[in-house]
């Protein structure tokens, strides 16, 4: 049996789990201002990722790679989500 896919599939899992928290916990404590380490982070591993020789590892350093550039999106997303009232704002940072 090979189990190449199944363990794809459940990294990938973890990788968008992961980045869901850390999306909102930057909001929060940062706003949208780290978005450009998001992009470097994202760059770094889908090029890092082309030149991982094993299927297995270049497929997770490349989903956790787009799941960096996916934040992006989301950071902004949930900077809208924050704005609705949705997620709460941090009193302590200035808006």
């Amino acid at each position: 049996m090979y189990f190449t896919g199944i363990i794809i599939a459940v990294c990938t899992f973890l990788a968008i789990g992961i980045w869901h928290p850390i999306v909102i916990k930057t909001e929060y404590y940062w706003g949208t201002r780290p978005w450009i380490l998001y992009l470097i982070i994202g760059l770094a591993c889908v090029f890092g990722a082309l030149f991982i020789e094993d299927a297995i590892l270049s497929s997770i350093v490349g989903v956790f790679g787009a799941s960096a550039l996916w934040g992006i999106g989301e950071l902004f997303a949930q900077k809208k989500r924050v704005e609705k009232g949705w997620f709460p704002k941090n009193p302590k940072r200035k808006y």
